[in-house]
Protein backbone atom coordinates (compact mmCIF):
# COMPACT_ATOMS: atom_id res chain seq x y z
CA UNK A 1 0.00 0.00 0.00
CA UNK A 2 1.91 2.99 -1.01
CA UNK A 3 2.10 5.23 1.48
CA UNK A 4 -0.26 3.02 3.61
CA UNK A 5 -0.37 4.66 6.63
CA UNK A 6 -1.65 8.00 5.12
CA UNK A 7 -3.51 6.19 2.97
CA UNK A 8 -5.64 3.20 2.98
CA UNK A 9 -4.77 0.95 5.59
CA UNK A 10 -2.15 -0.27 8.45
CA UNK A 11 1.12 -2.22 7.19
CA UNK A 12 -0.65 -6.10 6.42
CA UNK A 13 -0.29 -5.33 3.14
CA UNK A 14 -1.13 -8.98 2.16
CA UNK A 15 0.17 -11.70 -0.43
CA UNK A 16 -2.18 -13.11 -2.24
CA UNK A 17 -1.59 -16.76 -2.13
CA UNK A 18 -2.15 -18.35 -5.25
CA UNK A 19 -5.15 -21.13 -3.79
CA UNK A 20 -7.13 -22.85 -6.19
CA UNK A 21 -9.43 -21.49 -8.56
CA UNK A 22 -12.57 -19.80 -7.22
CA UNK A 23 -16.11 -20.55 -6.98
CA UNK A 24 -16.81 -17.94 -9.25
CA UNK A 25 -20.46 -17.29 -7.40
CA UNK A 26 -18.59 -16.66 -4.39
CA UNK A 27 -15.05 -15.19 -6.22
CA UNK A 28 -15.80 -11.75 -3.75
CA UNK A 29 -16.51 -13.40 -0.81
CA UNK A 30 -13.62 -15.85 -1.00
CA UNK A 31 -10.69 -13.81 -2.64
CA UNK A 32 -10.22 -10.31 -1.04
CA UNK A 33 -7.63 -8.49 -3.15
CA UNK A 34 -6.07 -7.21 0.19
CA UNK A 35 -4.75 -8.06 3.59
CA UNK A 36 -3.83 -11.67 2.50
CA UNK A 37 -0.33 -12.57 4.24
CA UNK A 38 2.17 -14.36 2.37
CA UNK A 39 1.35 -18.57 2.06
CA UNK A 40 4.43 -20.61 3.39
CA UNK A 41 6.96 -22.03 1.52
CA UNK A 42 7.66 -25.92 1.27
CA UNK A 43 7.50 -28.31 4.22
CA UNK A 44 6.51 -31.61 5.98
CA UNK A 45 5.12 -30.43 8.91
CA UNK A 46 1.27 -31.56 7.74
CA UNK A 47 1.01 -34.46 9.67
CA UNK A 48 1.72 -32.48 12.56
CA UNK A 49 -0.01 -29.55 12.13
CA UNK A 50 -3.18 -31.48 11.27
CA UNK A 51 -3.53 -33.38 14.78
CA UNK A 52 -6.34 -33.09 16.60
CA UNK A 53 -8.76 -32.46 13.30
CA UNK A 54 -11.15 -34.71 12.25
CA UNK A 55 -10.89 -36.97 9.65
CA UNK A 56 -12.36 -34.77 6.99
CA UNK A 57 -10.68 -31.59 8.04
CA UNK A 58 -7.31 -33.35 8.28
CA UNK A 59 -8.17 -33.97 4.39
CA UNK A 60 -9.05 -30.44 3.92
CA UNK A 61 -5.63 -29.70 5.39
CA UNK A 62 -4.08 -31.78 3.40
CA UNK A 63 -4.93 -30.97 0.35
CA UNK A 64 -3.06 -27.51 1.28
CA UNK A 65 0.70 -29.33 1.38
CA UNK A 66 1.11 -29.59 -2.36
CA UNK A 67 3.03 -26.61 -2.20
CA UNK A 68 3.32 -24.81 1.07
CA UNK A 69 3.20 -25.80 5.18
CA UNK A 70 -0.26 -25.22 6.32
CA UNK A 71 2.38 -25.05 9.90
CA UNK A 72 4.24 -22.85 8.42
CA UNK A 73 1.18 -20.66 6.18
CA UNK A 74 -0.89 -20.67 9.20
CA UNK A 75 1.97 -18.75 11.26
CA UNK A 76 2.41 -15.54 9.41
CA UNK A 77 -1.77 -15.36 8.84
CA UNK A 78 -1.71 -15.77 12.74
CA UNK A 79 0.83 -13.00 13.23
CA UNK A 80 -0.83 -10.79 10.94
CA UNK A 81 -4.77 -11.40 12.58
CA UNK A 82 -2.94 -10.69 16.11
CA UNK A 83 -0.70 -7.27 14.67
CA UNK A 84 -4.56 -6.11 13.18
CA UNK A 85 -6.35 -6.52 16.64
CA UNK A 86 -3.82 -5.31 18.37
CA UNK A 87 -3.07 -2.32 15.91
CA UNK A 88 -6.94 -1.27 15.29
CA UNK A 89 -7.42 -1.28 18.71
CA UNK A 90 -4.75 1.05 19.48
CA UNK A 91 -5.80 3.21 16.56
CA UNK A 92 -9.07 3.72 18.18
CA UNK A 93 -8.21 4.54 21.45
CA UNK A 94 -5.85 6.99 19.96
CA UNK A 95 -8.92 8.58 18.41
CA UNK A 96 -10.99 8.79 21.31
CA UNK A 97 -8.12 9.57 24.02
CA UNK A 98 -5.30 11.40 22.45
CA UNK A 99 -5.89 14.73 23.21
CA UNK A 100 -2.29 16.28 21.83
CA UNK A 101 -3.10 14.00 18.40
CA UNK A 102 -6.11 15.22 18.27
CA UNK A 103 -5.95 18.81 18.63
CA UNK A 104 -2.91 19.24 16.18
CA UNK A 105 -3.86 16.93 13.49
CA UNK A 106 0.01 17.90 11.18
CA UNK A 107 2.13 18.18 14.36
CA UNK A 108 0.57 17.28 17.81
CA UNK A 109 2.69 15.29 19.97
CA UNK A 110 2.99 11.62 18.38
CA UNK A 111 4.50 9.34 21.25
CA UNK A 112 1.71 7.04 21.22
CA UNK A 113 0.95 6.96 17.62
CA UNK A 114 4.66 6.40 17.09
CA UNK A 115 3.99 2.85 19.06
CA UNK A 116 1.24 1.62 17.01
CA UNK A 117 3.44 2.11 13.56
CA UNK A 118 6.48 0.94 15.14
CA UNK A 119 4.44 -2.71 15.61
CA UNK A 120 3.62 -2.43 11.83
CA UNK A 121 6.91 -1.27 10.51
CA UNK A 122 7.78 -4.60 12.29
CA UNK A 123 5.18 -6.02 10.65
CA UNK A 124 5.98 -4.80 6.71
CA UNK A 125 10.06 -5.58 7.52
CA UNK A 126 9.15 -9.07 9.06
CA UNK A 127 6.46 -9.55 5.50
CA UNK A 128 9.73 -8.32 3.19
CA UNK A 129 12.17 -11.04 4.49
CA UNK A 130 9.44 -13.84 3.88
CA UNK A 131 8.30 -12.54 0.52
CA UNK A 132 11.84 -12.54 -0.34
CA UNK A 133 13.21 -15.77 1.24
CA UNK A 134 9.70 -17.84 -0.50
CA UNK A 135 9.52 -15.28 -3.75
CA UNK A 136 9.26 -18.46 -5.96
CA UNK A 137 5.88 -19.24 -4.58
CA UNK A 138 4.84 -15.83 -3.25
CA UNK A 139 7.21 -13.23 -4.76
CA UNK A 140 5.35 -10.34 -6.37
CA UNK A 141 6.91 -6.84 -7.50
CA UNK A 142 3.48 -4.78 -6.39
CA UNK A 143 3.65 -5.83 -2.28
CA UNK A 144 7.53 -5.27 -2.84
CA UNK A 145 6.78 -1.72 -3.87
CA UNK A 146 4.06 -1.74 -1.87
CA UNK A 147 5.66 -2.37 1.35
CA UNK A 148 8.97 -0.21 0.52
CA UNK A 149 6.58 2.85 -0.03
CA UNK A 150 4.85 2.12 3.54
CA UNK A 151 8.04 1.85 4.91
CA UNK A 152 9.19 5.04 3.39
CA UNK A 153 5.70 7.14 4.73
CA UNK A 154 6.07 5.61 8.39
CA UNK A 155 9.39 7.39 8.30
CA UNK A 156 7.82 10.56 8.36
CA UNK A 157 5.83 9.75 11.92
CA UNK A 158 9.12 7.55 12.99
CA UNK A 159 12.16 10.12 12.07
CA UNK A 160 9.82 13.58 11.59
CA UNK A 161 6.97 13.18 14.23
CA UNK A 162 5.01 14.86 11.64
CA UNK A 163 1.24 13.98 10.12
CA UNK A 164 0.37 11.02 12.98
CA UNK A 165 -2.99 11.52 13.45
CA UNK A 166 -3.75 10.79 9.46
CA UNK A 167 -0.95 8.23 9.96
CA UNK A 168 -2.90 6.47 12.86
CA UNK A 169 -6.48 7.33 11.10
CA UNK A 170 -5.32 4.89 8.30
CA UNK A 171 -5.14 2.06 10.30
CA UNK A 172 -8.65 1.58 10.78
CA UNK A 173 -8.43 -0.71 8.01
CA UNK A 174 -6.58 -3.50 9.81
CA UNK A 175 -9.75 -4.22 11.29
CA UNK A 176 -10.74 -6.08 8.22
CA UNK A 177 -7.46 -8.31 8.07
CA UNK A 178 -8.57 -11.01 10.49
CA UNK A 179 -11.83 -12.16 8.29
CA UNK A 180 -9.49 -12.73 5.37
CA UNK A 181 -7.47 -14.61 7.09
CA UNK A 182 -9.95 -16.47 8.18
CA UNK A 183 -10.93 -17.27 5.55
CA UNK A 184 -7.87 -18.91 4.17
CA UNK A 185 -8.05 -21.24 7.61
CA UNK A 186 -11.53 -22.29 5.84
CA UNK A 187 -9.96 -23.22 2.97
CA UNK A 188 -7.36 -25.14 4.49
CA UNK A 189 -9.56 -26.91 6.25
CA UNK A 190 -11.61 -28.02 3.46
CA UNK A 191 -14.82 -25.46 4.13
CA UNK A 192 -16.70 -25.14 1.08
CA UNK A 193 -16.93 -21.78 -0.11
CA UNK A 194 -20.91 -22.26 0.04
CA UNK A 195 -20.54 -23.24 3.77
CA UNK A 196 -22.29 -21.22 6.40
CA UNK A 197 -19.25 -20.26 8.06
CA UNK A 198 -17.57 -18.97 4.76
CA UNK A 199 -20.82 -17.23 4.21
CA UNK A 200 -21.08 -15.57 7.66
CA UNK A 201 -17.81 -14.37 7.26
CA UNK A 202 -17.53 -13.43 3.97
CA UNK A 203 -20.83 -11.08 4.85
CA UNK A 204 -19.36 -9.65 7.83
CA UNK A 205 -15.71 -8.91 5.23
CA UNK A 206 -18.02 -7.39 3.54
CA UNK A 207 -19.31 -5.47 6.18
CA UNK A 208 -16.43 -4.30 8.20
CA UNK A 209 -14.30 -3.56 4.92
CA UNK A 210 -17.06 -1.27 3.90
CA UNK A 211 -17.32 0.68 7.41
CA UNK A 212 -13.74 0.57 7.68
CA UNK A 213 -12.59 1.80 4.11
CA UNK A 214 -15.48 3.32 2.62
CA UNK A 215 -17.22 5.09 5.15
CA UNK A 216 -14.26 7.01 6.88
CA UNK A 217 -13.15 8.74 3.59
CA UNK A 218 -15.27 11.49 3.78
CA UNK A 219 -14.28 12.00 7.30
CA UNK A 220 -10.13 11.89 6.17
CA UNK A 221 -10.95 13.90 3.32
CA UNK A 222 -12.88 16.49 5.49
CA UNK A 223 -9.48 16.34 7.84
CA UNK A 224 -7.40 16.67 5.17
CA UNK A 225 -9.28 19.95 3.84
CA UNK A 226 -9.42 21.53 7.11
CA UNK A 227 -5.22 21.50 6.62
CA UNK A 228 -4.71 22.01 3.61
CA UNK A 229 -2.45 25.26 2.90
CA UNK A 230 -2.26 26.30 6.54
CA UNK A 231 1.07 26.81 8.09
CA UNK A 232 1.29 23.72 9.45
CA UNK A 233 0.73 22.17 6.13
CA UNK A 234 3.31 24.20 4.42
CA UNK A 235 6.07 22.74 7.17
CA UNK A 236 5.78 19.56 6.56
CA UNK A 237 7.68 20.01 3.10
CA UNK A 238 7.00 18.62 -0.20
CA UNK A 239 8.06 14.78 0.06
CA UNK A 240 5.61 14.10 3.07
CA UNK A 241 2.92 16.27 1.40
CA UNK A 242 3.07 13.91 -1.63
CA UNK A 243 3.49 10.66 0.14
CA UNK A 244 0.32 12.17 2.20
CA UNK A 245 -2.12 13.35 -0.77
CA UNK A 246 -1.18 11.31 -3.87
CA UNK A 247 -0.84 8.17 -1.64
CA UNK A 248 -4.39 8.60 -0.18
CA UNK A 249 -6.13 8.89 -3.19
CA UNK A 250 -4.45 6.09 -5.07
CA UNK A 251 -5.48 3.78 -2.46
CA UNK A 252 -8.73 5.00 -1.83
CA UNK A 253 -9.56 4.71 -5.63
CA UNK A 254 -8.47 0.86 -4.70
CA UNK A 255 -10.10 0.50 -1.88
CA UNK A 256 -13.59 1.32 -3.65
CA UNK A 257 -12.53 -0.89 -6.57
CA UNK A 258 -12.34 -3.71 -4.11
CA UNK A 259 -15.56 -2.48 -2.97
CA UNK A 260 -17.18 -3.06 -5.80
CA UNK A 261 -15.89 -6.84 -6.50
CA UNK A 262 -16.49 -7.82 -2.36
CA UNK A 263 -20.13 -6.32 -2.94
CA UNK A 264 -20.84 -8.42 -6.49
CA UNK A 265 -19.69 -11.30 -4.43
CA UNK A 266 -21.44 -11.06 -1.31
CA UNK A 267 -24.66 -10.55 -3.64
CA UNK A 268 -24.01 -13.38 -6.19
CA UNK A 269 -23.83 -15.89 -2.71
CA UNK A 270 -27.23 -13.62 -1.41
CA UNK A 271 -28.94 -14.91 -4.45
CA UNK A 272 -27.73 -18.56 -4.39
CA UNK A 273 -28.63 -18.79 -1.33
CA UNK A 274 -32.36 -17.66 -1.79
CA UNK A 275 -32.22 -19.65 -4.81
CA UNK A 276 -31.46 -22.82 -2.72
CA UNK A 277 -34.02 -22.04 -0.34
CA UNK A 278 -36.82 -21.33 -3.06
CA UNK A 279 -35.81 -25.18 -4.34
CA UNK A 280 -36.12 -26.53 -0.66
CA UNK A 281 -39.64 -24.90 -0.34
CA UNK A 282 -41.03 -26.76 -3.83
CA UNK A 283 -39.53 -29.91 -3.71
CA UNK A 284 -40.22 -29.96 0.37
CA UNK A 285 -36.68 -31.11 1.35
CA UNK A 286 -33.18 -29.94 0.65
CA UNK A 287 -31.11 -31.85 -2.27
Amino acid sequence: RAAAFLAGGGGSAPLRPRLPKPDPAVSGLSQQPSELPPPAAPGASCVASSEGLSPQRRQGWGRSCGHTSPRLASHPRTVSTFHALVVGAFCVYILLYDEAVNADHVWGDPSIVKLNIAITTGYLISDLFLITYYWKAIGDKFFVIHHLAALYAYYFVLGEGMLAYFGNFRLLAEFSTPFVNQRWFFEVLGYPKSSKANIINGVLMTIVFFMARIVVMPVYYADVISVFGTEAFHRVGIAAQSAWIISSVVLDVMNLMWMVKITKGCYKVICLIGQKEVKIRKNGKSD
